[in-house]
């Protein structure tokens, strides 16, 4: 199994054209903000881009706030998932620290908006709405990485770290380079991140981030 193949984000490209005017919506506000490069983006460039009524909108959501819940829930409930469905796996503690690393800088770079909107949502919403998407979406990686580590610690692979912190390094670490992309454009002259940039940043950050869990003497791979 190779990384990129497997943990929070992969298989997220697109699987085709959207099927229901529902997922043009979800998938026109999820390139706008891809491209643009940005969360703020408007109903009416959302129903443009979608091809649709702007009126849809409302129907489908009942607005605005309704769509971007409906897009975290597309895109962050199948991540969960998937590292739910890794955590079930038998392969060892390193392995699947390194497959769920892979697979997250994935799905930023195929999704870059994802934390700034998971943050903007929770940061505008009442506490109780607040609570239910920390407890539906952080909570599950927060839970994962525990469990990781106390595996990777039985087994004399990991430090005993604490998985809170963990949670802060690896999201940071994963998302900055597509959040903050404007430093890459005006300090290093890279004006896209393509594959290839992708692929190389995941190298490093494994190898940072494994090189911080790792016992001296735990091999970083097989």
């Amino acid at each position: 199994m190779a990384a990129d193949e497997f943990g929070a984000g992969a298989a997220i490209e697109a699987d085709g054209a959207p099927s229901t005017t529902r997922d043009k919506l979800l998938e026109a506000a999820s390139t706008l903000m891809r491209t643009r490069d940005t969360i703020d983006v408007s109903l009416s460039d959302i129903a443009q881009t979608a091809k649709v009524n702007a009126a849809l909108v409302k129907y489908y959501f009942g607005n605005k706030r309704g769509l971007v819940l409906a897009l975290l829930e597309r895109d962050l409930s199948n991540a969960v998932a998937q590292l739910r469905d890794l955590m079930q796996t038998e392969v060892r503690p390193t392995q699947k620290m390194k497959y769920h690393l892979s697979g997250l800088i994935r799905m930023y770079f195929y999704r870059p908006y994802l934390n700034r909107l998971l943050m903007a949502v929770m940061r505008d919403a009442n506490e109780p709405a607040a609570r239910e998407i920390a407890l539906s979406y952080c909570a599950p990686i927060i839970e994962a990485y525990e469990q990781m580590v106390a595996d990777g610690v039985a087994a004399g692979e990991f430090k005993p770290v604490d998985a809170k912190f963990l949670y802060f390094t690896i999201i940071g670490a994963c998302d900055q380079i597509f959040s903050a992309r404007y430093v890459l454009r005006y300090v290093h002259g890279v004006e896209e991140i393509d594959d290839a940039l992708r692929r190389a940043y995941t190298r490093q950050v494994i190898d940072l981030i494994m090189g911080g869990l790792l016992v001296c003497d735990a091999p970083l791979s097989d």
